[in-house]
Formats: structure tokens, C-alpha cells, sequence
């Protein structure tokens, strides 16, 4: 059991090193251009390996428990992020009113749980991140009350919110592990980052209306 846990930690770490270089890559190259969409399905890919390898050590191997919110936090704005580009500006899937409500039933069972079992937190960091997740989820489920014109209108802030809270929620996680003796700031420092990133994509769209249309929203897979 050991030597799976191990296994696990490994690929875990590498899956969650190669998301982190790519996502930092697809975040920094033209928008909608070929490197974009190259490293941002390999970022995604590598979410996947990161989500399945986190919610096992929590789980299975039973570590780390603060893992699993971030896992939440980090790997919905992943699947929402890139559902928003895929719909477009259409109304949502059955999946996407499922999936949010599977995270949030979720995110209530480990505040259940870590109360339960006495568990020290700091309330900064667990507060703001499952704030963060009931934020993005009760967005995403009110959309099937948003007229069709104002959902294709914000799908590239959307995208960009939700992708680059993905990428911050990841690195929360790994300066948290590296760095434990500066915590909580190693938690919420890159989510801080993150923000101020968005903020500036952001005024920078709202400057350049030209990327309003960028290629990427036309990418159906």
C-alpha cells in the first residue's frame, strides 16, 4: 500500500510540475493563437492526472485532507472554464447543473468532516477557497436564467476567470506543500497573484475588443 501511495505522490507531483509550466506558458502566448490551444490541452490533461492522483491521497492513502478543497476548487474551474468555450454562449448541458451541485455537496461534506475530526485550519484559507467554489458554482447554475446574448458576451471573461483561478489554485497548492513553515500565505498568496492577473487580462480585453473574438472561442474541442 505504501508503494502505491508513493507511486501516487510521484505522479501526482510531476502531472501537477507539467500543469503548472504549461498553464503559465498558455496564459503568456497569444490568445486563441496554436501554442494557446497546444498548452492549454496539455494544462488540462494534466489537471485530470492532478485532480484523480489528489482526491486517491486523500481518500484512499488518507492524507492530507486540505488537498481535497483546493482539488475541488482547482479542478471545477478547470471543467467550467472549458465548458464556458465550448457552449459559447448556449445554454447549459445537464452536466453542467450536475457538476456543480456534486461540488458543493462535496465542499459542505469536508467542512462536515474537518469539523468532525477537530481538525486545525486557518479559517482565511479554507473560508476564501470554498467562497470562491460557491461563487463559480451558483454563477454557473443561475446561467439558465441569463438571456443567450449576455452568456456569449462574457464567455472569454468567463473562460479567462475561471482558467487562471485553476492555474492560481494549483500553485496555492504547491507552494503549501513546499513551503508548510509559511503558511497560511504560501496557501493564499498565488491566489492572490492570480486575482490581480485576471484584473489585468480583464482591462486588457476591455481595451482591445478584437480579442472578444479570438479564435479560441470558436474551438469546439
Amino acid at each position: 500500500m505504501e508503494t502505491l501511495h508513493v507511486i501516487n505522490i510521484a505522479t501526482h507531483v510531476a502531472a501537477g510540475s507539467i500543469a503548472l509550466l504549461t498553464g503559465l506558458v498558455a496564459l503568456s502566448v497569444k490568445k486563441g493563437g496554436k501554442n494557446h490551444l497546444l498548452f492549454g490541452r496539455v494544462f488540462t490533461w494534466m489537471m485530470g492526472v492532478v485532480i484523480l492522483t489528489g482526491l486517491m491521497g486523500v481518500f484512499a492513502f488518507k492524507r492530507n485532507t486540505f488537498l481535497l478543497v483546493l482539488t475541488l476548487l482547482s479542478g471545477y474551474n478547470c471543467f467550467s472554464g472549458i465548458r464556458a468555450v465550448k457552449l459559447g454562449g448556449k445554454k447549459p448541458g445537464s452536466i453542467d447543473y450536475w457538476a456543480p451541485v456534486t461540488v458543493m455537496a462535496a465542499a459542505v461534506y469536508y467542512l462536515y468532516y474537518i469539523h468532525s475530526i477537530g481538525l486545525y485550519w486557518s479559517p482565511v484559507v479554507i473560508y476564501s477557497t470554498i467562497g470562491a467554489l460557491f461563487l463559480v458554482t451558483i454563477y454557473d447554475l443561475s446561467k439558465a436564467l441569463m438571456p443567450a446574448k449576455l452568456l456569449k458576451k462574457t464567455v472569454i471573461h468567463e473562460h479567462i476567470y475561471k482558467m487562471v483561478s485553476a492555474l492560481s489554485g494549483l500553485a496555492s497548492a504547491f507552494t503549501g506543500t513546499v513551503f508548510p513553515d509559511h503558511k497560511p500565505y504560501s496557501q493564499f498568496l498565488p491566489s492572490v497573484l492570480g486575482l490581480m492577473c485576471i484584473i489585468v487580462i480583464f482591462i486588457r480585453v476591455g481595451n482591445k475588443p478584437s480579442l472578444k473574438s479570438n479564435p479560441i472561442l470558436h474551438q469546439s474541442n
